[in-house]
Parts: structure tokens; sequence; C-alpha cells
């Protein structure tokens, strides 16, 4: 069992965490982003992919590479890409079960816009287990992992990171969390593979992690 006794604020990405990376939800995104780079720059597709990769690889998202190599609108961007088909996306029961379960404070940390929060979190019906959402403008469009972006974070909601667990699907992004002291939690298909120092626990079922965890006000 483990034990995530000390924890009493709950963070979670949102895309390919709350949901299974297997859905394939997200690669519908990726293709919205690739219609807009191919577009944008003129270029043949595999070209215009070949660089939205880069700019994810190097700027932790497209968007931050188009922004600071571009300046172009971000809500724009954001707009258009994320408006894909949630038929995806299915309701999990036992997900929704295991994070109503958690003691104290839940929030969403994500790089992507609130409205697709909003939509994602909706259509997954866990928007109600949820405090709030911490989204990429309210990041000033200074995606994860940068460490500031999770000093705003936490300043804006008053966020303590001894206390906290982070889970998330990237390996890069916990490492921040992991320095401030938070407990950092890998998740999806790939996470037991990770033999990261900073990443303190692994989990390729989500719901199943939660539900069998130790918390605050557990027998003991």
């Amino acid at each position: 069992m483990t034990d995530l006794a000390h924890i009493d604020v709950w963070l979670f990405d949102l895309d390919n965490t709350l949901y299974p990376l297997e859905t394939g939800f997200m690669r519908q995104i990726e293709e919205r982003m690739t219609d807009f780079m191919e577009r944008f720059t003129g270029l043949p597709r595999d070209e215009a992919r070949a660089i939205q990769k880069t700019y994810f690889q190097t700027h932790g998202t497209t968007l931050a590479g188009l922004m600071k190599n571009h300046q172009i609108d971000p809500e724009a961007f954001l707009d258009e890409v994320h408006q894909v088909s949630l038929d995806l996306l299915t309701p999990d029961p036992a997900m929704a079960a295991a994070l109503r379960r958690l003691p104290g404070r839940r929030l969403v940390f994500t790089n992507g816009s609130a409205a697709h929060a909003e939509r994602v979190l909706e259509r997954l019906q866990i928007a109600d287990a949820f405090e709030d959402v911490f989204h990429i403008s309210a990041a000033d469009y200074i995606p994860k992992p940068a460490p500031e972006t999770f000093e705003k974070m936490m300043r804006r909601h008053g966020v303590a990171a001894v206390g906290s667990a982070f889970f998330e699907d990237s390996e890069k992004n916990l490492a921040p969390a992991a320095a401030l002291g938070m407990t950092t939690v890998l998740v999806g298909p790939h996470a037991g593979a990770s033999t990261a120092d900073f990443v303190h626990h692994r989990t390729h079922d989500l719901p199943g992690f939660l539900a069998g965890a130790r918390m605050k006000g557990s027998p003991a």
C-alpha cells in the first residue's frame, strides 16, 4: 500500500493523466496542431510536423515555440487546436470515485486552455471533483516544466509543496515538482520504465493506485 497519508493537496495534470493515453484523444489535438503549422508555415505536412515537434521539445509546448519565434495570438491557436470531438473520452466511475475519496484540496494543473479543461472534465463527469484549474493563460503561457510556472500556480492557489502530490504523464514535468518538495507520481503505460530519482511513485492504473493508497484519516 502506497503511503500518501501526508498529502492534503492533490495536483493533477489533465491530458493523458485523468484519462488513459490509450484513448487516442490527444492525437486529435496533435493533428490539429499540425494542420495549423502546415497552414501557418506553408510547408509540406512532414516538414511542418517536424517544426512542431522541435518547438514542443525545445519550449515545452508547440504554442510556446510559436509565441517565441512568430509572436502568434495564443488564444486563437488554443481555440483552434482544441476544437476536437470528445467522443473518444468515456466517463470512468472508478476514477471519479477515487478522486472524490481524496482528503483535502484537488486542483488540475495543465498546459492546456481553461476552455479545454472545462470541456474534458465535464465530459469525464469529474469537474465537481476539483476546486479549480490552473491553465496555460494563468501561467502567462509559460508551460510546465518551467519552475516559474509551478511558483505561479502555488502562489495563486496558496499551495505549499510539502504535503502536495503531483500526478503527471510527462516525466520531465515532475522534476521541478520534486525539487520543490512535492510527492511525484508518474502516470501512464510507460511509467514503470522510468528510473528518474525525482519520480517517487509510478502507475499505469491511476484509479487503482488512488483507491489502494493509504490516505490521511485511513486506518493505520
